[in-house]
């Protein structure tokens, strides 16, 4: 029991960082974009947002912005291979090797990308699929940590649960939203 508690303990220290640095580092992203780039034309690209930005606060600025969006593709494109490796091989019993992994998340972009697809409205359709993903994963997650026959003495207390409900149910109607005003163009 100690153990398990010692492990809980740490995941959860691990994750807060994880989520309070990755916070930080897009929250200071959005700050330095609205600052320099509001009225700036040509700004509703992901080119257009780094030249504006290097040309309003320097190149070292934009060089810094390349690698923060760089590197937040990075950290969540290995996030969701690892959640999905971890998912398949834990509940689904299922092993795919790496290199199949890597081929079946790299072609489709790939395809997108070689049929001209606009890059930044490609990154924008993804995220809004990506988006209708959530309650799938938040909503069996919140029952399996809810269950007291799954998780025993560690379930969530009932606060936890009706907190993460509402959260739940705020995240598929902000989904339904974004899919109306993605599809009207809103």
């Amino acid at each position: 029991a100690g153990r398990v508690r010692t492990l809980l303990r740490a995941t959860r220290l691990d994750v807060v960082l994880a989520l309070i640095l990755a916070g930080a580092v897009n929250i200071a992203m959005l700050l330095v974009a609205a600052a320099s780039l509001r009225g700036v034309d040509g700004t509703d690209s992901i080119e257009g947002a780094h030249a504006a930005i290097s040309s309003a606060l320097g190149p070292v600025v934009g060089v810094v912005f390349a690698i923060g969006l760089l590197a937040s593709g990075l950290a969540s494109t290995s996030v969701g291979s690892y959640a999905g490796a971890t998912i398949m091989g834990g509940l689904l019993k299922v092993r795919v090797p790496l290199l199949a992994r890597r081929v079946v998340t790299l072609i489709p972009a790939v395809v997108i990308l070689a049929a001209g697809v606009d890059p930044t409205w490609a990154l924008v359709l993804s995220q809004v699929f990506l988006s209708l993903g959530i309650p799938f994963a938040m909503i069996p997650l919140l029952r399996l940590t809810g269950s007291k026959e799954v998780m025993g003495e560690r379930a969530d207390a009932v606060w936890v649960r009706v907190a993460g409900g509402v959260v739940a149910g705020l995240v598929v109607v902000l989904n339904l939203a974004l899919v109306v005003l993605t599809v009207t163009g809103a």
